[in-house]
């Protein structure tokens, strides 16, 4: 996941947004007061993936409870916990009810911190870490972006058993926005930026590295997946409505990529090892919780449903972890040397 702390004025070459935003006020099922307009019959989407809908609308009772452990870390700009008034008001975490409702079904969860803007190297050699000294040797499955790409294939850490790493709305293809916001300030006033950023104590290491060149040039042919761990992903879609803080950086993707995406992240981006699925209607901030509770009550006023929350999205994703290990067995099986027997060998290697 990404985010940025800065504004630009978009001026397309073309009428794009005033034909949009004519568009927009034509359809008839637009609603007032929602910033989310939801096109789930958008005809792009058959081929990029499963389309899911209300699937993670509300939480059910019956989640599994994964054997192993589960590492989340946070994206861009992300954080662990910020406590603006000390020990005298609560903290604002940054996975929102998302790690207490993971803990409360049974499931340790280790909540990893690295820099919110330094490099993927960097972040990942912080995230390596973390991960050493909180899961102490566990196996552990991580939900996570380009950082834990970047260690799991470049530092190859040996102290932590690794199974699965799950990515959702990341760029792993870039961010046409990052290209916009890069070729609009120009080199000149991002180094002023830089400096600024510098001067409050934030890295800019992370931002370069979100451009489409850096990701698909350099990024991706250097790190490979690693053999042996299963790579998941999951992207995001929505139409926001003029007023939506996304409606921007969404017309500019749009544009520029020519597809559906969640504000930041283009679906076709956002896909990597087995694609499980584009979530229809949801932005980049709906993904990790923070979307305003105002959006979901006018969305009951105007007769709609809310079609997603985020603490059900993440408890089916750890309930689907229970079933690695019995895929995992089925696979080690299958491979078992000649003459072993199925029962004896799997058994060696499912309690080793």
């Amino acid at each position: 996941m990404i985010r940025f702390g800065f504004r630009a004025h978009y001026r397309p070459q073309s009428n794009f947004l005033r034909r949009n935003a004519r568009a927009k006020t034509a359809n008839k099922g637009s609603r007032g007061f929602s910033s989310t307009k939801w096109k789930p019959k958008d005809p792009r989407i058959h081929d990029l993936g499963r389309v899911i809908e209300d699937e993670y609308a509300v939480i059910r009772d019956d989640y599994q409870t994964p054997k192993h452990t589960l590492i989340l870390a946070h994206g861009l700009l992300g954080f662990d916990e910020i406590r603006l008034a000390g020990q005298f008001l609560p903290g604002i975490q940054y996975w929102r009810g998302i790690t207490d409702a993971l803990s409360e079904k049974g499931i340790e969860v280790i909540v990893a911190s690295v820099p919110p803007s330094g490099s993927i190297e960097d972040r990942a050699q912080v995230l390596a870490r973390s991960i050493a000294d909180k899961a102490q040797g566990k196996e552990v499955n991580i939900i996570a972006g380009l950082d834990s790409r970047y260690m799991l294939s470049r530092l190859k850490p040996n102290n932590v058993k690794v199974l699965s790493l799950t990515t959702i709305a990341t760029p792993h293809q870039g961010s046409a926005f990052a290209d916009y916001m890069f070729d609009t300030i120009g080199p000149h006033q991002i180094q002023r930026l830089y400096k600024i950023m510098g001067y409050i104590g934030l890295e800019t290491g992370a931002f370069s590295q979100l451009t489409r060149k850096f990701m698909r040039e350099e990024f991706n042919l250097k790190t490979p997946d690693c053999e042996g761990i299963k790579y998941y992903s999951y992207g995001a879609s929505l139409e926001p409505s003029s007023w939506s803080v996304f409606a921007m950086s969404h017309a500019i993707i749009k544009e520029m990529e020519g597809g559906p995406n969640d504000g930041l992240v283009s679906v076709s981006s956002s896909q990597w090892g087995e694609y499980k699925g584009t979530l229809m209607g949801v932005s980049h901030l709906d993904l990790i919780n923070w979307t305003n509770r105002i959006k979901w009550y006018f969305w009951e006023l105007t007769g709609r449903k809310r079609n997603f929350n985020a603490i059900a999205f993440y408890l089916d994703i750890a309930g689907t972890y229970k079933y690695q290990c019995w895929s995992n067995l089925r696979y080690h099986a299958y491979s078992a040397p000649p003459g072993a027997s199925f029962s004896s060998f799997s058994l060696t290697w499912f309690f080793s």
